[in-house]
């Protein structure tokens, strides 16, 4: 994993330069849908999760977020025109492979992204672009989410002309030049982070727009997958619907804030977390980069990253193996 995070500027800019052509052609395409499905599992659905908030703070468009199992038992798939983008690292994941068949079976434009291009999942659907990340060996799949969410990011934004969405697009250049200079300037104060909370067992983690969509992969595949930690992923609007009455003091609360609207929200929540003694871990874009804040989540997973690899380390964990993701059968 460790050396999964030092190659994610690299994994982006070799996506734009192999991918930047048939990107623009499927962009193209996109803009003439009325109706758009994404469609992805763990990592990849945090992804469209980011994407879908992203795009809808700047623009009005009809953006659907499904579970690959949802998408297939969904009952109003058959709109035309329409187009499924699906997500996954392997290209083989069992519920989005059955979500592209059932799209295929409707007749609608499907697009996937995947790491591997010989992959069922690539064979099968209308376009494929294939995220240039080389081999992944981190659960947390580090290098894969960057460049599915760079993909997802390009396509939709690329598709709707707006001065607000070009803006977008030319920052997502930007960013793998950005992203070294975090990469190397927020691993020592994780690495200190990780070794303070490494006997906590319980993370909750909180975002808004973009940034919920990180919260998610946060909980749900780095901390749970990549360091054994329970952890749960909150908006930031939800938490005085539920969480307000569990948090309690020297209870670990990890913020994310991009100064989003929403991250009102935020500030509020981490402002009654310090008056109860909960313990507020705060990730501010501003502290690492000045970016478009929509671009937050490429930012942020970074010192994240950072405290998951030290906190699998210091709790002798591997957050390159599983105890049961492809070992014991789930039926």
């Amino acid at each position: 994993m460790h050396k999964e995070i030092l190659e994610q500027p690299d994994a982006m800019r070799n996506t734009f330069q192999r991918e930047q052509e048939n990107m623009d052609r499927i962009a193209s395409k996109v803009a003439q849908m009325d109706n758009i499905f994404l469609v992805g599992c763990g990592s990849s659905l945090s992804t469209c999760y980011s994407v879908k908030s992203a795009l809808e703070m700047v623009h009005e468009i009809n953006l659907e977020v499904l579970t690959g199992y949802e998408f297939y038992y969904h009952k109003k798939i058959s709109k035309q025109p329409s187009v499924v983008i699906l997500s996954s690292q392997s290209g083989e994941t069992a519920d989005t492979l059955a979500a592209l068949r059932k799209a295929n079976d409707k007749d609608l434009l499907t697009v996937v992204i995947t790491n591997e291009a010989e992959s069922s999942m690539a064979q099968e659907a209308d376009e494929v672009i294939i995220t240039q990340g080389g081999r992944e060996t981190a659960i947390i799949a580090t290098k894969t989410y960057v460049t599915q969410m760079q993909i997802l990011y390009y396509l939709l934004f690329r598709s709707q002309k707006t001065a607000e969405t070009q803006q977008v697009v030319d920052d997502l250049y930007k960013l793998p030049d950005i992203m070294e200079k975090v990469i190397a300037t927020s691993e020592e104060a994780n690495k200190k982070l990780a070794f303070q909370y490494k006997d906590d067992d319980i993370f909750y983690c909180v975002g808004s727009g973009p940034n919920y969509g990180l919260a998610y992969k946060l909980a749900m595949t780095m901390f749970m997958e990549g360091s054994l930690k329970h952890a749960c992923p909150l908006y930031s609007g939800e938490f005085r619907h539920g969480l307000i009455e569990r948090v309690e003091q020297g209870v670990p609360v990890l913020s994310l804030d991009a100064n989003f609207p929403g991250d009102e929200l935020t500030q509020k929540t981490c402002k009654f977390c310090a008056n109860i003694g909960a313990e507020n871990l705060i990730f501010q874009l501003e502290d690492y980069a000045q970016i478009n804040p929509l671009l937050s989540p490429f930012i942020l997973v970074i010192p994240l990253e950072w405290f998951i690899y030290y906190l699998a380390h210091y709790t002798g964990e591997d957050p390159g193996s599983t105890r049961h993701i492809g070992k014991v059968r789930f039926e």
